[in-house]
């Protein structure tokens, strides 16, 4: 139907070809193909798009055309299509000729050098942040203690005093060197919000989405606490706490340029957003109602001695910690204990030890299970993504277009990329199998030899031609008994079928 359509082309005002014009989506043919994961169709225009060079020896060097695929020429391309979409059935095409040799030579001269080298200057970057904040400006508390338990011996330094000797002047070397790294976040990722979509930009996993909520909202606290230094603002704990465990949390993000930490990154997204999301709600509703209970239950009681239920927050927390089993029932056995604390602790031990932990092992399990089965696709899905990102921010200098300039070849002013395909010596040895076949006719049970199309052959003349067939096929046999034996007639039955079924020859053998 599609080369039907195209035979019309021409006959039209159009000025475009029928195969560049796009659709509502701006989707051309090709780019459709591509998107809805349909490797039949693909092929088949690659086909025609397509340049041999000849064959030397047993290589034959093709020329590809990669108007609509590389990433550095059309918008949007065929490879941040695919790796936008959320069909699993798109990133089949990653496999195809050319879209692999082409991914595998971006990767490998540019991708991976410069993402390690990025991953390098962000651990050393988090690594002064952190220094930064370890040794942050602080002096002696001058106000009294209001409470017993009050804890606090230190306080926040005003502006005015945080940096006057030569190891505050190291630090705000350090600081600077932090905010200007956030601002140079926020300038690299807001953009790609509006390019890309919100709901793309951060809510698929193979663009790295939950990371880039990480890296922003760490770039932002780190403003905020820098506008808390400078006006003097109690509480930069808050801001700089958060920040630490985001900034740290979003090394991860490197990790998908080793295949073997990659599949990793997207299965702790996954369980995060998706299992824990779900089983979030259900504990909960779970913790609040055996917090009020616990905090009723000790409500009368003497606070110095069951101090973990003093109040209703310090019992929410506890009654969380011991949700995850991190303490056990928090209760002081030198005093008498309300009877129904321990009917109620033994219902909470039951209900969110045994059953809801369990429930969610067994959701991150099934979850570990599916992603295990597309850790390959996703493996490529991630050099993908993380190459064409690594291309648009880049400077062109910096990552030169790869493949082969169309002029240089008569072929005008495209790309194209050389794919050597190396021939299989058996597949060989089948194609010149099938054109003995063709020539001389198919071998049948009854040891006659007819055409697969036109019946049988008349006239026993055509005998002798299948002992120069036998012969032609097995130098090293006497005779066709022989070939029939052991591992070679195995062999030879496999690679006759094989080539016989490319020629699209109808036979038994």
């Amino acid at each position: 139907m599609y080369n039907l359509l195209l035979s019309y082309d021409g006959r039209g005002d159009h000025p475009l070809s029928l195969d560049l014009v796009p659709n509502h989506q701006g989707l051309t043919p090709f780019k459709l193909a591509g998107v809805e994961g349909n490797a039949v169709m693909f092929q088949h225009l690659m086909q025609k798009w397509k340049h041999s060079q000849g064959t030397f020896g047993l290589v034959t060097y093709t020329l590809y055309d990669l108007t609509e695929i590389d990433s550095a020429g059309d918008e949007p391309s065929l490879l941040e299509l695919i790796v936008t979409t959320k069909k699993r059935e798109a990133r089949h095409i990653l496999d195809q000729t050319p879209v692999k040799e082409l991914v595998s030579l971006k990767w490998k001269r540019y991708g991976r050098p410069y993402f390690c080298l990025l991953g390098a200057l962000y651990v050393l970057y988090i690594v002064c942040f952190t220094m930064c904040c370890v040794y942050r400006p602080l002096k002696p508390r001058t106000d009294n203690r209001t409470q017993p338990r009050d804890n606090t011996l230190l306080q926040q330094k005003l502006l005015q005093e945080a940096y006057v000797s030569p190891q505050d002047g190291i630090r705000l070397v350090g600081e600077l060197v932090t905010v200007i790294g956030a601002v140079i976040i926020l300038i690299f990722e807001i953009p790609d919000i509006f390019r890309v979509g919100f709901t793309r930009f951060f809510g698929h996993t193979i663009l790295g989405g939950p990371f880039h909520v990480l890296i922003i909202a760490y770039a932002s606290l780190v403003l905020v606490t820098m506008a808390m230094r400078l006006t003097n603002t109690s509480g930069e704990v808050v801001p700089m706490s958060l920040a630490l465990v985001l900034g740290w949390c979003n090394v991860m993000y490197f990790a998908r340029g080793f295949q073997m930490l990659g599949p990793f990154t997207i299965m702790i997204q996954k369980m995060i957003f998706g299992d824990l999301m779900r089983f979030c709600w259900l504990m909960a509703v779970v913790i609040l109602g055996f917090t009020s209970a616990f905090y009723i239950i000790f409500q009368t009681e003497n606070p110095d001695e069951l101090g973990h239920f003093y109040n209703y927050p310090m019992a929410l927390f506890s009654t969380f910690e011991m949700f995850l089993t991190i303490i056990d029932g928090p209760a002081n056995y030198d005093v008498d204990l309300p009877f129904m604390y321990s009917i109620t602790y033994a219902a909470f031990a039951i209900i969110a030890t045994l059953l809801m932990l369990n429930l969610l092992i067994a959701m991150m399990g099934d979850t570990h299970w599916r992603v295990a089965h597309e850790r390959d696709e996703l493996w490529r899905a991630q050099v993908v993504a993380t190459t064409v990102m690594l291309e648009r921010k880049l400077p062109r200098c910096l990552w030169p277009r790869s493949g082969i300039f169309g002029r240089d070849y008569g072929l005008g002013d495209r790309w194209f990329l050389r794919v050597e395909d190396k021939q299989d010596l058996s597949q060989r040895r089948a194609r010149r199998y099938a054109q003995a076949f063709r020539n001389r006719g198919a071998y049948n049970p009854d040891r006659s030899w007819e055409h697969p199309r036109r019946g049988r052959a008349p006239g026993p003349s055509l005998a002798p031609a299948a002992r120069s067939v036998s012969r032609s096929t097995s130098r090293g046999s006497a005779n066709w008994g022989k070939l029939r034996q052991g591992a070679l007639k195995s062999e030879l039955r496999g690679v006759v079928n094989k080539g016989l079924e490319e020629e699209g020859w109808e036979y038994q053998i």
